[in-house]
């Protein structure tokens, strides 16, 4: 995704982990769906919560919580499943992400987003893109391309092929 150049508008979902607001594109956004059943994988990372079936198609689901370093989400009725498009080394890959509550999509012109903070943020600077202006507050905008191509998501896409040759070993 490109950046916003000036009087630009580009649109953002936002939504809530762990009592902060955080923002994607939402052209990486796919869909949004709630929670329902994920399967745990074993020998998955920590921040993998686990596979979800996508109309036949398995999904890796991450828990940015505990990829912040925070305690795994508590599943409540808000808890929904932000399935998002990254680019994995090159490749378009589909993800979920896990977050306690779907809150807007929102406008944000390039005289709206500011450098990300140096500090004061669980997020690690190279994750962000910036934060966003939003009336008195900022909601943090996230780079899921950096965000979830670490080593979570490179074993997450791991654990959907292992997922899949189990599911198919069943069948």
């Amino acid at each position: 995704m490109r950046a916003t150049t000036e009087g630009e508008h580009a649109q953002y979902l936002t939504f809530r982990v762990a009592d902060a607001e955080y923002g994607v594109g939402i052209l990486q956004v796919r869909e949004i769906i709630e929670y329902d059943t994920i399967t745990r994988v074993p020998l998955a990372p920590p921040a993998v919560r686990g596979v979800l079936n996508l109309r036949g198609s398995v999904v890796p689901v991450v828990d940015l919580a505990v990829k912040f370093g925070l305690p795994e989400s508590t599943i409540t009725k808000r808890s929904c499943v932000v399935v998002v498009e990254c680019v994995l080394d090159g490749e378009l890959t589909v993800m979920g992400v896990l977050c306690d509550a779907v809150s807007q999509v929102v406008d944000l012109t390039a005289d709206d987003i500011e450098p990300p903070p140096a500090f004061g943020s669980r997020v690690r600077i190279e994750f962000l893109r910036g934060m966003g202006k939003l009336g008195e507050g900022f909601v943090l905008l996230l780079d899921l391309d950096r965000l979830l191509s670490t080593a979570e998501a490179a074993a997450a896409t791991a654990s959907v092929a292992t997922a899949s040759m189990a599911t198919a070993a069943v069948s």
